[in-house]
């Protein structure tokens, strides 16, 4: 009947508009051993093609990094995000004490390659012949740190710690940290590093003040996946006593 066609032509519409769309989700941590948690931030670093979703900002500071969202404090340990919306995220946690830890991902340093999960391992033989590599190639840095290595038998990446900490001519006193995704490609026979990489963070501040932080990166606070339901993770403080404590910067 004519009378009835704007309600049918709105119905299509509103189905057409919401069809494939996924609701926002929470995501509650329970953070085990941590007494004065000042900050939890989930960051979404990265779009489907591998590229920032914001660009690094050259001001930043290493107390107080920007987030995407900051998670509220329940009790007994909790934190909860509310109303995330869906993707992949990287959990930053910030301690009064100067402890930043942090999650991430094997971005793709070329275009159309894939991501590759945090936790993503290398045979040893492989990792030995790259971070041999970096060690002998020569660096403004004066310390370059290979933190984690991972990929498969075509493509390696890593995640790299980059410190200048000796005198300058911008600035006495001053020095700079960053962290990067660096690739490695096997091709004719040998692993080459490919040119480009991926910058997750740069910060300039006083060395005295980088040497006395703690900054840490921790695969299971990475590409943390959040739909239309709830997710829900613990995670313990790192003990520092341990065997293999958490790659990154230490008090030195």
């Amino acid at each position: 009947m004519p009378g009835k066609r704007p309600t049918t032509i709105l119905l299509m519409f509103a189905a057409i508009s919401t069809a494939g769309v996924l609701e926002a989700a929470s995501l509650t941590v329970e953070l085990d051993g941590f007494e004065d948690v000042t900050l939890l931030g989930a960051l979404n670093r990265w779009g489907a093609d591998g590229n920032h979703r914001r660009p690094v900002d050259p001001k930043a500071k290493i107390g107080a990094p920007h987030v995407d969202f900051k998670a509220s404090r329940a009790s007994n340990g909790r934190w909860v995000f509310d109303d995330l919306p869906p993707g992949k995220y990287d959990l930053l946690i910030m301690t009064g004490d100067r402890l930043r830890i942090e999650g991430w991902t094997y971005v793709p340093v070329l275009e159309f390659d894939s991501f590759f999960p945090p936790d993503a391992a290398v045979d040893a033989d492989v990792r030995e012949i790259i971070v041999a590599d970096v060690k002998k190639s020569p660096h403004y840095e004066n310390k370059v740190v290979p933190l984690y290595v991972g990929g498969d038998r075509k493509t390696v990446r890593l995640l790299m710690m980059l410190i200048r900490d000796k005198p300058t001519t911008y600035r006495r006193g001053l020095g700079t940290i960053r962290h990067e995704v660096w690739q490695y490609t096997y091709k004719y026979g040998g692993w080459q590093k490919e040119r480009r990489t991926k910058l997750l963070d740069r910060i300039l501040l006083e060395v005295a003040e980088l040497r006395r932080w703690t900054w840490l990166w921790d695969p299971k606070l990475g590409g943390i996946e959040v739909r239309s339901e709830p997710v829900a993770i613990e995670y313990s403080r790192p003990d520092a006593s341990a065997t293999k404590p958490l790659k990154g910067l230490y008090p030195y």
